[in-house]
């Protein structure tokens, strides 16, 4: 059974590293052709691609210039510590994970990515920005779908063989970045679960920001209770979020959280 999850366009390069243990990325060799493409564009043609200030355009840019292999510990960071964002919160790897988690991690965790395509845990990555649905142009198309084409997919078949457990992908990247991700290709069951907020009054709806705190949250629970089977993911109750049954289809369970239940606002 694999996981999977989106990056983060938060990083932490600066942080102790909760772990030493790295491994290196499996496609950096298509990375690499990516970046002598972003390579190729101005500070105002990044900022318009992404949409983003001229600041952070040009900080991208020179995080494109500076990428270069091989990756060691003193240029990279390993990817679970390196996103930094809401998901990453609520996976809270450094400060809940053992030695023997992170090994779990590395089997059944996999992160989609616009430069990287799919990364391990501990795979070694340098800073970037590129999301997924940017539409950047390459020798192979329009996008970053069409450049990654099957290969995502191919690899999550390969690594879902060889992880322990049912023969499932659990869905709790966007679907921006779950697109990429093509099911009838991949050979098994998809699996997204949802989690809903109620209001005071009682209406339930996907609140991002809690969503994606809770996808996080899920993550590492099955990180580090070993679950290996889709039939266990319905005893999640993380956050104080419940499985619903009758909300749910066998392939999308909903996971509800009462209006009691949610988290104080800040300036509370």
């Amino acid at each position: 059974m694999i996981t999977i999850l989106s990056p983060a366009k938060s990083l932490d390069f600066t942080s102790k590293p909760a772990t030493r243990v790295f491994t290196q990325p499996r496609l950096v060799a298509e990375s690499s052709h990516l970046i002598d493409a972003l390579r190729q564009l101005s500070v105002s043609e990044v900022a318009g691609l992404m949409r983003i200030s001229d600041e952070l355009a040009a900080l991208n840019v020179q995080r494109y210039a500076d990428f270069t292999t091989p990756f060691t510990r003193q240029n990279a960071r390993q990817a679970i510590l390196a996103f930094d964002g809401d998901v990453y919160q609520g996976l809270d790897a450094p400060a809940t994970f053992a030695t023997r988690d992170y090994t779990e991690a590395q089997k059944t965790v996999r992160i989609l990515s616009g430069l990287y395509g799919v990364l391990r845990p501990l795979d070694l990555m340098q800073p970037y920005r590129l999301e997924m649905g940017i539409r950047l142009r390459t020798q192979r198309g329009p996008s970053l779908y069409a450049y990654w084409g099957d290969i995502p997919t191919r690899l999550l078949a390969e690594d879902v063989a060889a992880s322990p457990g049912s023969r499932v992908v659990v869905n709790l990247a966007s679907e921006e970045y779950s697109s990429v991700v093509r099911p009838r290709e991949l050979g098994v069951p998809l699996v997204s679960p949802r989690f809903l907020d109620t209001d005071a009054r009682g209406r339930r709806s996907i609140v991002s920001f809690y969503a994606k705190r809770a996808r996080g949250a899920m993550a590492a629970w099955i990180v580090r209770e070993r679950i290996h089977s889709r039939a266990k993911l319905a005893g999640f109750t993380g956050l104080g979020y419940r499985f619903d049954a009758a909300a749910s289809t066998v392939d999308a369970p909903a996971f509800v959280r009462s209006f009691e239940d949610r988290p104080l606002p800040a300036s509370a």
